[in-house]
């Protein structure tokens, strides 16, 4: 058994210690916005928190984040969208979609340790995330509106 602190609760689950942590959220623990994309920790569509750090989950096995706080999509917020959420919907930065769970992950991670980054800054921390529709303009709007310092909807 293993013990993992998942989006603030406790869940015990019989797997595989090398097992990855994207396929215990997902199928063991019903939490499907982390997504699957590439399997090598690659694009980032599989990003989550893991002790506020942005982590790829589908090459880190279950037994690394054990005792660890690991915050998923579902888990960014309590009551409704985070303002990052609400500058994505602003900025109309999703198009496919399927990238975006892994994308604010990451972008809400860089707004936790820097809440004002610059466009270099935020074009660091994003840059290992692929949008296959290339939205990065508009991503780095959002960011900049969550922030702060970009107008609502600028993008449009």
């Amino acid at each position: 058994m293993i013990s993992l602190n998942v989006n603030g609760r406790t869940h015990e689950v019989d797997v595989d210690p090398s097992t990855p942590l994207l396929w215990v959220l997902r199928d063991h623990l019903g939490l499907t916005g982390t997504k699957f994309g590439c399997g090598i920790a690659q694009c980032g569509a599989c990003t989550v928190h893991v002790d506020g750090v942005a982590r790829r989950t589908c090459r880190l096995a279950v037994r690394g984040v054990e005792g660890a706080e690991i915050t998923t999509i579902e888990g960014l917020s309590e009551d409704g969208l985070t303002p990052l959420q609400e500058a994505w919907l602003d900025q109309d930065v999703v198009q496919c979609g399927y990238c975006q769970s892994g994308q604010i992950m990451a972008a809400s991670a860089l707004l936790a340790s820097n809440p004002e980054p610059s466009d270099e800054e935020i074009d660091q921390a994003m840059r290992r995330n692929i949008c296959r529709c290339g939205a990065y303009n508009r991503i780095r709007l959002a960011i900049r509106q969550a922030s702060g310092s970009a107008p609502r909807g600028g993008a449009r």
